[in-house]
């Protein structure tokens, strides 16, 4: 089993910051999307923030990922990154959830 549970924005760099989270689903309970806030992200550089193209939720089932990512920058650093990962059915709601799950419990044992 993968105990590797990581969010990415760089391909094999986890991002070590603990994002705010906030969920929203539709009223049918099929749709949705999760907001992940990062303050001051770790791996997100001047010097890289350009080839910045997705989100990666990383768990032992693989990875699920997101283009929808927002980036607000100072003059010195990036200050934050807003992504959106949304989902269209109880199945990817399921999925997400898993990783979520996974996520939460790997923080708690750091």
């Amino acid at each position: 089993m993968n105990k590797n549970v990581a969010i990415q924005f760089v391909k094999g760099r986890d991002e070590k910051g603990h994002p705010e989270i906030r969920l929203f689903r539709n009223i049918d309970g099929k749709r949705g999307k999760a907001i992940y806030k990062f303050y001051k992200p770790k791996t997100i550089t001047l010097e890289n923030y350009n080839s910045i193209q997705k989100m990666y939720l990383i768990d032992e089932e693989g990875a699920i990922s997101t283009r929808k990512i927002d980036l607000s920058i100072s003059e010195d650093h990036v200050k934050e990154v807003k992504s959106t990962y949304n989902w269209n059915s109880e199945k990817e709601f399921e999925r997400f959830m898993r990783f979520a799950l996974r996520h939460a419990n790997s923080l708690n044992k750091k």
